[in-house]
């Protein structure tokens, strides 16, 4: 067993930059995110692939021509289950930690931020156009626009400019730097393989199977709502102050970044009303507030 988890390096891969003892919660939670965003990756990979598996020789495993609905259903049922597991494990982050020693901790992560999870851009680039991902007052403007263009208004950057100079940060500097010609090819690989083109490649009839749109709803609101939520949630506890808003690590605008009433991001514009798509996010903050 312990081999086959390579157990021992596991539990020697979180290396806190302090003595508080909190801090080990912060890194352990991050990397488990990490790793529940690595299978989603992996469910989304075969869905584009509509379920064909090589293996490491080489050998076709399996391969169906075009994809399956129970197939396309099952793997996002498991997507919705990681993203749930997630959140519903997110008060390890909101109460799980003093909030004297996550104030002290917190600037040893200077300039760094898990908005820099590129692990998460992938799964946004796989779930939709990425024009749904830009700027919501430039959608349709951009609808015609080349990748690179849109990659230009893509919706994270605007929640990333410094507060008090209005400018990139350099927590966004290093980001781009690092992932974002990855985000580009990305965004290209899966132009016409993420799951609202796969959606639309369906038969009419499969694309009203109603076990395939209430997971395709579900992630909808698990990545778009649910998971800003509990951070805007954790953001509140710790940074929020009756004087002034502690600024985030990487110097977001996290105010204004995480509610999703003002980003109004959805992979699948299809599937909701009007009246719903104006009204994002709103009721399951008013339960959020109810369960407070």
């Amino acid at each position: 067993y312990w081999d086959y988890v390579n157990l021992d390096v596991l539990l020697n891969i979180q290396h806190p930059k302090t003595d508080f003892p909190d801090e080990e919660i912060f890194i352990v939670y991050h990397q488990i995110t990490e790793l529940y965003f690595k299978l989603s990756l992996k469910e989304l990979d075969q869905i584009a692939k509509n379920g064909k598996i090589i293996s490491s020789s080489g050998q076709d495993l399996g391969w169906n021509s075009s994809l399956d609905v129970d197939y396309f259903t099952a793997r996002l049922k498991r997507i919705n289950n990681y993203f749930e597991a997630l959140t519903q494990s997110f008060s390890i982050m909101v109460n799980g930690m003093e909030k004297d020693q996550f104030l002290k901790f917190r600037m040893s992560l200077l300039p760094a931020s898990g908005f820099q999870s590129a692990q998460y851009r992938q799964i946004e680039l796989a779930c939709t156009q990425l024009v749904n991902l830009t700027k919501q007052s430039l959608r349709e403007s951009l609808s015609d626009a080349s990748i690179e263009e849109q990659m230009e208004h893509v919706y994270w950057k605007e929640g990333s400019i410094d507060v008090k100079t209005s400018k990139k940060t350099l927590m966004l500097e290093n980001f781009e730097k690092k992932y974002l010609s990855m985000f580009i090819e990305k965004a290209q690989e899966f132009k016409d393989k993420n799951l609202l083109s796969k959606y639309f490649e369906l038969s009419a009839d499969d694309q009203k199977n109603p076990a395939l749109i209430e997971q395709l709803r579900l992630l909808d609101l698990n990545v778009n709502v649910s998971w800003p939520l509990v951070h805007y949630k954790s953001a509140v506890r710790y940074l929020s102050s009756k004087d002034e808003d502690i600024d985030a690590t990487g110097g977001t605008n996290w105010q204004k970044y995480l509610p999703p009433r003002f980003q109004k991001r959805i992979f699948f514009p299809n599937l909701w009303s009007q009246e719903e798509q104006n009204n994002w996010g709103r009721q399951w903050v008013l339960k959020a507030l109810k369960e407070e």
